[in-house]
């Protein structure tokens, strides 16, 4: 007897398709474009939207592109398919970076379902977060996410993370020294409506206490931002890789999504630090030569307010045209 298989619906991907958009990306530029073939979605980068001056090679958008794949995944497990990922499917087109297919229907577990439910919850936070210590089970919870995804994260000790933190201050100094880094930033933030970007409720305040690394968004668009205390002892991670190619900063980025939105899950705060990744010096400095772990990401940790979500562009102005017969 022969049996049909029923793959997800167009409906369904474009559901899906929206659902990876609310991933996260470098000054939530959304460098990212899709299309539907079949039960496939294709994962695009887009280069108009690459941070030339921060992000030269490119790193940090893969990373970005990663953490949509991720989404992109989840959601469409979600929905009740089995996922089956390619990455970089076809060498002659380097902007394609993943190929999702929905295969057959399959039950959805607990594990999935919580993580997915965390999606719309997800959010960059840029405020103080409480004194509170995170506990170790809620850490181990965070580093098993990285390991499922292939990569490695790391619990700063003490003074692992004063010397991160210095690194970054020195970092931010560095970067606000490079030719078209303010106005790179005023690009991607401001008082003007927008679906892209940084809004200026986002952006937060500066530290009293200068304890916290603090992106200057905004220094362009006369922004005055209030001062609060940040907690001095914060909590730091460094998501590592044991290469440092695109196809590591692709994994990166979906090891990235799946430890922010088990910190979610957790009732977790989270602000990707990503300063000291973006100077080669300092970032080899977070690096481990002994293992060969490439660092791809900081990230503070803890109990927070919710600040909100950064807006979304609609899913028509991500998805591509269905390719020509």
């Amino acid at each position: 007897m022969n049996t049909t298989t029923v793959r997800p619906s167009r409906n369904t991907l474009v559901d899906c398709v929206h659902t990876a958009t609310t991933a996260p990306s470098l000054h939530n530029s959304q460098p990212w474009r899709f299309r539907i073939e079949g039960a496939a979605v294709e994962v695009y980068a887009d280069p108009a939207r690459r941070l030339d001056v921060v992000d030269p090679a490119g790193r940090e958008q893969l990373i970005s592109l990663g953490a949509a794949v991720f989404t992109l995944r989840l959601a469409i497990q979600r929905a009740g398919y089995h996922v089956e990922l390619t990455t970089f499917p076809r060498p002659d087109e380097p902007d394609l970076v993943a190929r999702v297919v929905g295969g057959r229907p399959v039950a959805v577990n607990p594990a999935t379902e919580a993580l997915a439910e965390a999606i719309p919850h997800r959010h960059t936070n840029r405020r103080p977060f409480a004194q509170t210590p995170v506990p170790p089970e809620a850490l181990h919870h965070l580093v098993d996410a990285a390991r499922r995804e292939g990569a490695v994260l790391t619990v700063a000790s003490p003074a692992g993370r004063d010397q991160i933190m210095a690194m970054a201050f020195e970092a931010g100094r560095r970067l606000r020294d490079r030719p078209g880094y303010r106005e790179e930033l005023d690009r991607w933030t401001g008082y003007r409506p927008r679906h892209d970007g940084v809004p200026v409720w986002a952006v937060g305040p500066w530290d009293a206490l200068e304890a916290v690394p603090v992106r200057d968004f905004g220094e362009l668009s006369e922004l005055r931002r209030p001062v609060e205390p940040f907690e001095p002892y914060p909590t730091i991670l460094v998501l590592s890789t044991d290469g440092d190619r695109r196809p590591d900063w692709l994994r990166a980025g979906q090891a990235l999504q799946r430890v922010l939105l088990t910190a979610t899950w957790q009732n977790l705060a989270t602000t990707p630090i990503s300063q000291p990744v973006e100077v080669p010096e300092v970032r080899k400095q977070l690096s481990d030569a002994a293992t060969g772990l490439h660092a791809q990401m900081v990230l503070r940790v803890g109990y927070g307010k919710v600040a909100g979500r950064s807006p979304r562009r609609p899913v028509s102005e991500v998805l591509l045209p269905d390719r020509a017969p």
